[in-house]
């Protein structure tokens, strides 16, 4: 029995993202694909699949690196193979309502682990907002100037590496010179090591851990 074929209607999430894992470790790009295609004909939820496979399995695959368990080839390939998988499933997310609201998502600077914020683009637009996806490694001088020519209603900002909270810091400074009442939403891995309080310092900015609580910020703030 093929990787893709082990998807049982009754096997927890647990089971299926070690599953996946397992194929996204040995590269097998086209087993992925079907196995998240076999998921979502099952479950059905596009989210659960994004929350408790694509992410959970991304999440394990950065603990392997920072373990050094396996190469920085290795963590590439999987999270190609996840880029792969969301593009996939992008026509999946669209609606027919649309607010005019509009949220831009990107990653802080030095940061090139962009598939976190590229999940909660994809949820925001699900909700019929306006996503300006700006991808990875964005410099903050570059952000602003983006944001005031685009005027939206929330920035939401990864941080995927603890070590990079700093430069995190920084940019929401010099963002709230400018910009004092725009909401900023962040969440990233990087938090699973630490950091919320030294974001709490700021006014008007709220860490989102999970798909499921970003979801129901979007809904407690769409008009």
């Amino acid at each position: 029995m093929s990787f893709e074929d082990q998807l049982m209607p009754d096997q927890p999430d647990s089971f299926a993202s070690k599953t996946f894992l397992e194929m996204l470790l040995e590269g097998n790009r086209s087993g992925c694909l079907a196995f998240a295609r076999n998921y979502m004909s099952q479950r059905g939820s596009i989210k659960d699949l994004y929350e408790n496979i694509l992410k959970s399995s991304l999440y394990e695959v950065g603990e392997l690196w920072e373990k050094n368990k396996i190469t920085v080839a290795t963590e590439h390939m999987a999270s190609a193979i996840v880029e792969h998988v969301l593009n996939e499933f992008y026509y999946d997310i669209a609606v027919g309502e649309k607010h005019n609201q509009k949220v831009v998502v990107a990653c802080v600077e030095n940061e090139y682990h962009q598939i976190g914020i590229k999940m909660i683009s994809d949820i925001f637009e699900m909700h019929g907002w306006e996503s300006f996806f700006l991808g990875a490694n964005v410099p903050a001088s570059d952000l602003i100037a983006f944001i005031k020519k685009h005027k939206p209603d929330v920035l939401a900002i990864s941080l995927s590496i603890y070590f990079h909270l700093p430069v995190l810091e920084n940019m929401i400074a010099m963002i709230r010179e400018e910009f004092p009442d725009l909401l900023i939403m962040v969440g990233g891995q990087a938090f699973r090591h630490g950091g919320k309080e030294s974001i709490s310092q700021f006014e008007h900015v709220v860490y989102q851990p999970d798909i499921k609580s970003t979801e129901k910020f979007i809904k407690s703030i769409t008009i």
